[in-house]
């Protein structure tokens, strides 16, 4: 399973009041003009994601972001404890939470307006991507169609790959698959593409 748990203590604080929109985490140098809107998995603000988006923020001194996260499950995303979902009761909570909350086109009609809002507080922003973990690789998808507030996309590890959501991408892209993804699923939404991409498969992964 590519899903797994670190503790991370993030080394730079957050140079941007959090906004209270969705409760966003918020990182990288507040002069950067290109920023990086993530979508985390179901999991939320696990550490591993935190670290990722302190690494996209501050590691190449030479192209710097800002980095926003927002908190699309209000601080209640789902419990590791359900995964592997191998009994009725597991199966039943995880399905009621993609049904609710975590439902992908509900998420998805949330996105542009939560950009705008974040660009209008933080003018200095001139460019936006986007980055999806997993579920967030969905959402990533049905916002990279037509009308998508982002100039460039990618999902890393993506849930419920669908080809046919690759025929509607209106800007680049780069999708990092692991072994979990159905590999023809993801060979066909690469055939589907369009736009300018880079798709791999991490098979150990």
């Amino acid at each position: 399973m590519a899903c797994k748990f670190v503790r991370y203590s993030p080394p730079h604080p957050s140079t941007t009041p959090l906004l209270l929109i969705h409760d966003p985490d918020t990182t990288g140098p507040s002069t950067a003009t290109s920023a990086i809107f993530i979508i985390y998995d179901i999991f939320g603000f696990s550490s591993q994601t935190l670290q990722g988006a302190d690494i996209l923020a501050h590691a190449d001194q030479n192209h710097q972001y800002q980095v926003f996260m927002p908190d699309f499950f209000y601080g209640k995303p789902i419990h590791p404890s359900i995964f592997p979902p191998d009994n009725e009761e597991k199966k039943k909570q995880l399905g009621d939470f993609f049904a609710g909350p975590a439902s992908p086109p509900d998420t998805a009609k949330k996105v542009p307006d939560l950009v705008k809002k974040l660009g209008d507080k933080y003018t200095g922003v001139k460019k936006w991507a986007s980055l999806g973990m997993c579920w967030g690789g969905k959402i990533v998808s049905l916002t990279s169609q037509s009308g998508t507030p982002f100039s460039a996309a990618a999902e890393v590890h993506p849930a419920m790959v669908d080809p046919n959501d690759a025929t509607g991408f209106k800007i680049p892209v780069c999708m990092l698959a692991s072994g979990d993804e159905k590999a023809e699923d993801v060979e066909n939404f690469k055939k589907n593409l369009r736009v300018e991409n880079h798709v791999e498969t991490f098979g150990d992964q």
